[in-house]
């Protein structure tokens, strides 16, 4: 009799799971644990959106919607598109609502890929995106950025991996695990490569709310770039809507209509009452909204002056809620840093390597928690890094011909 492991598809059998839930899983069994884990924001859902939630449901709103989502909504949406972002797309048949943009992620790289197409990746890279390509069937093709250049891709480095294989440049700024961020100028430099190669961006901009300088721009809103180009986006992070599971997906109308074929066959269509959260949120919830943004802008000062202070070189995040300081001078790898920070002091945050080889020497630390416990997580941390230093200095090896001398008195 074959084992389970046997059975198992070997594509789905050797992918790793997720480094971020490794340590969420280790935090939630322990007692006084502040997590800087998970991307997730401290608010609870705005007051109107969950009243609109149960109103709808005393309505008696439980059936299903189309497979592309409510109309309504939609057609919220393309307003919202167009109003915050100057990008116009057709309700009826340009977007699509899913189950998260986890969900929209994954329709895009199943809708777009045959076998051996490559997908280039910005690393470090959110831990889903190779995991979804593989099992989508493609390649991934990492790209790795560096702190020196604010973990910004460069049209060059997308050129210089381009092979016939090539089909899909997947950008995901504001960036999760870095905070960072593309300006305009740049990205035009990298949809000229784009159009050169003929190239499919899918655009992850779950996090354009939270770009705290200047405005989020999106790829597709540049010219020649609206139809090869998938824009993802959702409610999870902006408006605090992380378990509602609602994201949509925006592009041209034959992206979004084989999108639509897997979404039918799979998940059908977005939870109703979801969607009719959403609906109020895009409509009376922008104010909460952008005080929460203006929250986030607040915290993240208060982690990099922390980070300053215990000497950890960060580069600033201009967007998401995520910082990435550099840990090396602490001669603790990336993991052991973590899992020692959760042990010794009950502070999660997570290793730069569960986002690739780039991440090495970095950890993640999400500044979506209350002010209190980012404030006595930091103080932890700070506590934590100077004891390190000071027992890497004291152990340190004494070089050769600067031994102590015996006094002889």
């Amino acid at each position: 009799m074959k084992s389970w492991e046997e059975r198992l598809n070997p594509v789905v059998r050797d992918i790793p799971p997720s480094g971020i839930r490794k340590f969420f899983d280790l935090a939630a069994e322990m007692k006084g644990v502040i997590s800087l884990g998970v991307g997730e924001p401290d608010f609870v859902t705005p007051w109107r959106v969950r009243e609109a939630c149960i109103y709808s449901l005393e309505k008696g709103y439980t059936m299903y919607t189309s497979n592309q989502g409510l109309k309504e909504l939609r057609d919220e949406i393309a307003r919202y598109l167009n109003q915050a972002f100057q990008i116009r797309y057709d309700p009826s048949d340009e977007i699509l609502i899913t189950v998260g943009v986890s969900e929209a992620l994954d329709l895009a790289l199943r809708a777009l890929l045959a076998p051996r197409d490559e997908v280039l990746i910005p690393e470090p890279t959110y831990v889903s995106y190779i995991p979804c390509t593989v099992l989508a069937g493609g390649v991934p093709v990492p790209l790795p950025t560096r702190m020196e250049n604010n973990f910004r891709i460069t049209a060059g480095q997308v050129e210089k991996a381009i092979t016939p294989h090539s089909k899909v440049l997947l950008l995901a700024y504001p960036n999760n695990p870095t905070g960072a961020v593309l300006p305009r100028s740049e990205l035009e430099d990298i949809a000229a490569v784009a159009k050169a190669h003929d190239l499919v961006v899918i655009s992850d901009e779950i996090y354009a709310q939270l770009t705290y300088e200047g405005e989020h721009v999106s790829i597709a809103r540049l010219p020649g770039m609206r139809d090869r180009t998938i824009v993802l986006q959702g409610f999870s992070k902006a408006f605090a809507m992380t378990g509602w599971r609602l994201g949509y997906a925006a592009g041209h109308n034959a992206f979004i209509g084989a999108m639509t074929k897997i979404h039918q066959y799979t998940m059908l269509c977005a939870s109703i009452t979801a969607q009719m959260a959403a609906l109020e949120a895009l409509r009376n919830g922008l104010k909460e909204m952008r005080q929460m943004v203006g929250q986030y802008n607040h915290r993240r000062r208060l982690v990099m002056n922390a980070f300053k202070e215990m000497n950890l070189p960060c580069s600033e995040p201009g967007g998401a809620f995520y910082a990435f300081p550099l840990i090396e001078d602490t001669g603790l790898s990336s993991e052991d840093f973590c899992e020692r920070l959760l042990f010794e002091e009950k502070v999660a945050v997570v290793p730069g390597t569960a986002f690739g080889p780039s991440g090495k020497g970095f950890i993640r630390c999400s500044y979506a928690a209350s002010v209190s416990n980012l404030v006595e997580a930091l103080k932890r941390m700070t506590g934590f890094v100077k004891r390190v230093r000071l027992k890497k200095k004291v152990s340190r090896p004494i070089p050769v011909g600067q031994e102590a001398v015996p006094y002889k008195g």
